[in-house]
């Protein structure tokens, strides 16, 4: 049986909460681990389900796995003598893809399902498997498999340009296997995210030899083996916003610790344009919401740019804030599943392309609604919070797959969040938009079908 929120909105936020670790760091850091030679302690390790899934792949393959209550997670992958992902555990995120890399470099083969995850539009992998090919390797597809062979891989000069901009995994599985081959690798087009610096940081503390991890070019001198290390994982960006945002979205006064200040930049200034005073040090940030805010153009782009991940939340918010806002997503044009849930919340938004125009409104209204992804849950439940009445958020385990411990976090800061059953009794008639009264419906709702993406 799955959980659900029942939320109870018209409550400002106040108080302090801490950042856990990234989880977009994590899961390629845990793949890698798969190539080390010895023992991989990692701390600052979130409590997700996504981890569990990632431990749960590494120990299908034979690695041995501790978690501990305080975010470290041992791994000790010496033993490991499969070099196949199966099915059952990859498509259930997508970030198991990250597995491909280590593998082949460690066994000179691999055999890893085709990835699941997030339903917010197809995203293939070409890139990870272009430049895996260009170090060497063969590749095919086998039965919903990758297959990969290559025994001896050698360095080579990568482009990783997608239509959409550089791709994270694609970055670290390439990273990996280019970090265990012959000569010298050059990546151009590299994804530049904080999650791919600290994913380098964590293999050159194991041994590689791996230069300019953060920016566009990154060059890895190939090493014949990875030895122990002991890493902490980064805060978590993602979550540091959203908070924030919770905070805003119900004008309260919050201090958040241990958050990524330095990796937030855009984020900030979005919260400056509009109209949120934002009081920031290294690794703290303080919300005060004032009640007058504006609306804002923002475009969600790869790093250092407004991060994908957060244009959901920014559109719960945007959708409060009078006037006409606008935000564009470049990186999944599809990625607007939660804009329908958000006007059965009284929202008026209407897609257009990889753009959602926003005309804000003076009051979100309670409603039972769907969760169509991971960051899509986040922006009903900060919706919820600012709307009238008693809100029911479903499908709220794609929230455990990136949030820890969500909903008690917003309750010490004084939100009424109540995680319960979704039995039969709680299932609610869902008409579809276009059977609204005329009157009652603000918007047309219409998703344009982009082409393929990264």
């Amino acid at each position: 049986m799955m959980d659900m929120f029942c939320v109870e909105g018209g409550h400002s936020l106040r108080g302090t909460v801490s950042v856990d670790g990234s989880k977009n760091a994590s899961l390629p850091i845990m793949a890698a681990t798969l190539a080390i030679d010895g023992e991989v302690i990692l701390e600052q390790v979130p409590q997700l389900q996504d981890v569990a899934t990632m431990q749960q792949l590494l120990q299908s393959i034979g690695a041995a796995v501790e978690q501990h209550t305080d975010g470290t997670i041992c791994v000790d992958a010496r033993d490991v003598r499969s070099s196949a992902a199966p099915y059952e555990l990859v498509r259930q995120m997508r970030a198991s893809v990250c597995v491909l890399g280590p593998l082949l470099a460690r066994f000179g083969t691999a055999r890893v399902s085709l990835p699941g995850g997030c339903n917010i539009g197809h995203r293939p992998i070409d890139l990870h498997l272009r430049g895996l090919a260009a170090l060497g390797a063969d590749i095919r597809l086998e039965a919903g498999y990758i297959v990969a062979e290559g025994s001896k891989l050698r360095g080579a000069d990568i482009d990783l340009c997608g239509p959409h901009g550089p791709t994270v995994t694609g970055t670290c599985n390439i990273l990996i296997a280019a970090t265990l081959a012959k000569g010298r690798t050059i990546i151009r087009a590299a994804a530049k995210e904080p999650e791919v610096e600290d994913f380098a940081r964590f293999l050159n503390a194991a041994g590689a030899k791996i230069f300019g991890a953060g920016t566009s070019i990154v060059e890895i001198d190939g090493v014949a083996q990875l030895h122990d290390v002991r890493h902490t994982v980064i805060p978590d960006r993602i979550e540091a916003t959203t908070l924030a945002l919770a905070a805003a979205i119900t004008h309260g006064d919050v201090t958040i610790l241990n958050a990524p200040t330095t990796h937030m930049t855009y984020v900030l200034n979005a919260f400056n344009l509009i109209g949120i005073p934002i009081e920031a040090t290294h690794d703290t940030l303080r919300i005060r919401a004032a009640s007058i805010q504006r609306p804002a153009r923002l475009t969600a782009e790869p790093y250092p740019g407004l991060p994908t991940d957060c244009q959901a939340q920014f559109m719960a918010l945007l959708s409060t804030i009078a006037g006409k806002s606008l935000i564009t997503d470049t990186v999944f044009p599809e990625r607007f599943m939660h804009a329908a849930e958000l006007v059965r919340m009284g929202a008026n938004i209407r897609i257009q392309g990889n753009s959602a125009i926003i005309h804000g409104v003076t009051r979100l209204s309670a409603a039972p609604v769907m969760a169509s992804d991971l960051r899509a849950s986040a922006a009903l439940v900060l919706a919820a919070l600012a709307a009238e009445g008693r809100s029911e958020i479903r499908r709220v385990y794609h929230l455990d797959r990136g949030y820890h411990a969500f909903e008690q976090k917003l309750n010490q800061l004084g939100a009424k969040i109540q995680r319960t059953n979704d039995g039969p009794q709680n299932v609610v008639p869902r008409p579809h938009l276009d059977s609204l009264q005329p009157e009652k419906q603000r918007i047309s709702y219409r998703h344009t079908e982009p082409g393929d993406h990264m």
